[in-house]
């Protein structure tokens, strides 16, 4: 005896309503219940209409009516026009070719249809496996991570007080390190998480339609299946090590990556007497000009590094280059920018991106072609870029006369968050033709130039302004006038200055620690830094890119 809940499940409804069906139109296909008979005669004037008792019903094609002959149904189909005919459409224009009933063509593309939705079908498992396994990575890097942040803690105990600030910079790094690490594995882990999404929705909807007996549902298919097949299933990323020395009162010392810190004592039998904290990266005394190369655009607008030696550049005109150290041209992109680019930046995945002030429009170059990232809402135009470290983008924008600025972060298509307000809600960046350049550092700040105001702003990741400045602690002969601005590994702010022909360098607090001139910086006005932690300066007038050693 069938149950209550399985007698609900095989119960058939109304396709207009959810009430139990009773009769049946032959002519639509089409399930009805009393009251919706007369809904659905009304809705289709134009159409005869065969209502039965629902267990009368006859299953049959709908078939789409003919363009050329009215109220005739397409039947067939023409092979050689391959387009849907009528039976008058024979004697006509298509007299003479080879036409085969619809219904076997439906056939043909059901058959298709099922076969392609199951092969779509085989990639849940495979996703689901692949996510369970980056789920694991994840879960291990976050307790290697863990266990880095243990032991320092650990040595923290033996290091003298005086040099805490040694582990404040080593947990930094390890977090920023673990950010960095984490930021693949977590794109990958929601790309399989949207692509399962849209796999369920794919099948759901290819069901419908191998269920369907209207044409017109078969015929406006549009395969998925190739989007499925080229999405890597795993990601391997490797992660440091952190290594530590002690040999009692002699000699303490931790090295993470990049970062390096030695305690050393003189005497066993006395107090600590010297303590030498020593990093492997510090300011040189005197910075120094690696290389010059020539990019032969003038003017050089921007600059952004893809990797160790080669970095994105433009100018006014359409063609974004990639350059080497050695200045050869590694590769062009034209793009539809009517003056320019604005701004260019570079995904922690590589990918160039640029923003379109006459579109206003972001754009990403991806897999050798210019996809549309965000459109700006109407009344504001694209400046500076910033990628973010967890995978966000940071768009600077303006009004079209410059009398607002503000900065909003994206996740993916959505805003998320505008920071153009301080908390006494007046305007964060004064109104000028002068656009905002933004960076984040390793702490979460937000770094801008405000060159309307000649000054740089530094806010937390809320929004909130933390401090200011204005390059008067610098002492230049010409008032401060910054471009662009860039921070390092050891979350120093590095400001290019115009007017002045030089670069500030800020600790993360706003501290100026010194400039950087004598360089041959002719009107420096974009800047970036590759993983080496050098420096490529771009001239304005001149093109030349200055790249520089300022850390040793």
């Amino acid at each position: 005896m069938e149950t209550s809940s399985t007698l609900a499940q095989d119960m058939i409804t109304c396709d207009l309503c959810d009430n139990p069906t009773q009769q049946f139109c032959n002519n639509c296909q089409v399930s009805l219940c009393g009251v919706c008979i007369n809904e659905h005669v009304e809705s289709l004037k134009s159409e005869t209409h065969d209502i039965v008792p629902f267990k009368d019903r006859r299953e049959q094609l709908i078939f789409s009516s003919c363009a050329s002959h009215p109220n005739q149904k397409c039947e067939g189909h023409c092979q050689q026009c391959d387009v849907p005919v009528c039976f008058r459409c024979l004697t006509g224009p298509h007299s003479g070719h080879t036409v085969i009933d619809m219904s076997e063509v439906v056939q043909q593309m059901k058959e298709e249809i099922k076969k392609e939705t199951e092969e779509i079908e085989s990639f849940i498992s495979r996703f689901t496996i692949s996510g369970a396994n980056i789920d694991q990575k994840i879960y291990k890097m976050i307790e290697k991570f863990k266990t880095m942040e243990k032991e320092g803690e650990n040595l923290r105990k033996i290091w003298h007080e005086e040099v805490d600030n040694i582990f404040d910079t080593l947990q930094s790094t390890i977090r920023t390190l673990m950010d960095r690490k984490l930021t693949p594995l977590k794109a990958q882990q929601s790309m399989l998480q949207d692509s399962g999404k849209k796999i369920k929705r794919i099948t759901k909807e290819n069901k419908r339609i191998i269920k369907s007996n209207k044409v017109s549902d078969v015929a406006s298919y549009k395969s998925e299946l190739k989007d499925f097949k080229h999405i890597s299933t795993d990601v391997d990323v490797k992660i440091p090590s952190l290594k530590f020395n002690t040999v009692a009162g002699k000699e303490l010392s931790i090295k993470l990556k990049e970062y390096k810190a030695t305690l050393r004592q003189e005497a066993i039998s006395s107090l600590v007497n010297e303590v030498s904290v020593l990093s492997v990266r510090k300011l040189l005394d005197k910075a120094k000009v690696i290389t010059t190369i020539s990019t032969g655009m003038k003017p050089l607008i921007g600059i952004s590094c893809t990797c160790t030696n080669d970095a994105w550049a433009h100018g006014e005109d359409k063609v974004i280059r990639r350059i080497n150290i050695h200045g050869s041209l590694k590769e062009k992109i034209t793009t539809k920018c009517e003056s320019g680019p604005s701004d260019i930046s570079v995904t922690r995945q590589g990918e160039l991106i640029y923003s379109d002030e006459g579109s206003r429009t972001v754009n990403i170059f991806r897999k050798g072609r210019v996809q549309k990232l965000i459109t700006l809402p109407r009344g504001w135009h694209t400046d500076v870029l910033c990628c973010t470290r967890s995978g966000d983008l940071l768009v600077s924008m303006e009004t079209p006369d410059y009398s607002h600025h503000k900065i909003v972060r994206y996740q993916g298509q959505t805003a998320t968050q505008e920071i153009d307000k301080d908390e006494h809600g007046q305007n964060i960046f004064k109104d000028g033709k002068y656009g905002v350049s933004i960076e984040e550092n390793n702490n979460g700040d937000l770094c801008a130039t405000d060159t309307n105001a000649e000054t740089v702003i530094v806010m937390d990741k809320t929004g909130r302004v933390r401090f200011r400045y204005n390059g008067i602690p610098a002492r230049r002969n010409y008032s401060f006038n910054p471009t662009d601005l860039v921070t390092d590994s050891l979350s120093q702010i590095i400001i290019a200055d115009y007017d002045n022909e030089c670069l500030h360098i800020l600790d993360q607090n706003g501290q100026f620690l010194r400039c950087v001139d004598m360089c041959g910086l002719e009107r420096p006005f974009g800047i970036s830094v590759d993983s080496e932690g050098r420096l490529w300066v771009g001239c304005y007038n001149s093109g030349d890119v200055k790249v520089i050693q300022y850390m040793e």
